[in-house]
């Protein structure tokens, strides 16, 4: 018989009754919000419980909202092979200290994805093995992801407007 979501909620709290903050359900998707601290054990107990054997992390991402507290999220969408159930897990991230536990030790896939966040957004990924960016140049300032970050400013050139570009720029089109 396949795991409802009910079932799910009740194995996570009754594991960890300090680690549960909310949950909410949407078109059938449990979203279950976490403590930060206790991120690690919840993550292993979802892989490794005989019942729910979430033993893939389908994606790993970071959010800003601007204006609101925490000010970041980490979202981890979780799928179970064994039950054919997804869970979303997601922890507040404040702005003042932007660091939440690497999840690499439950699963490793998470290691580019817990760079990108860092690199995009700036959350750190506290335990991760080797946390530098991944996407942008290792002297680029900020996180361009964050939303208050200025739009613009970097025309790309293509085939139509690549002499306006190299025209203005200080290096030649070679």
């Amino acid at each position: 018989m396949a795991i409802d979501n009910q079932t799910v909620l009740q194995r996570v709290s009754s594991a960890f009754p300090d680690a549960v903050l909310s949950s909410s359900t949407f078109r059938d998707d449990l979203t279950v919000q976490i403590a930060a601290d206790h991120l690690v054990a919840v993550t292993q107990f979802l892989r490794d419980d005989a019942e729910l054997r979430y033993v893939l992390l389908e994606n790993l991402c970071g959010v800003d909202y601007l204006g609101r507290e925490p000010r970041f999220e980490v979202v981890y969408h979780l799928f179970s092979l064994a039950q054919v159930h997804r869970l979303c897990l997601k922890v507040g991230v404040p702005e003042e200290h932007p660091h939440v536990p690497s999840v690499v030790e439950v699963w490793p896939t998470a290691n580019w994805q817990e760079r990108e966040a860092y690199d995009m957004f700036g959350i750190i990924f506290d335990g991760h093995p080797s946390l530098e960016r991944i996407l942008m140049p290792d002297d680029w300032e900020g996180h361009p992801q964050r939303k208050d970050v200025p739009l613009g400013g970097e025309e790309v050139a293509f085939t139509f407007n690549a002499e306006q570009i190299y025209a203005h720029k200080v290096f030649a089109k070679e």
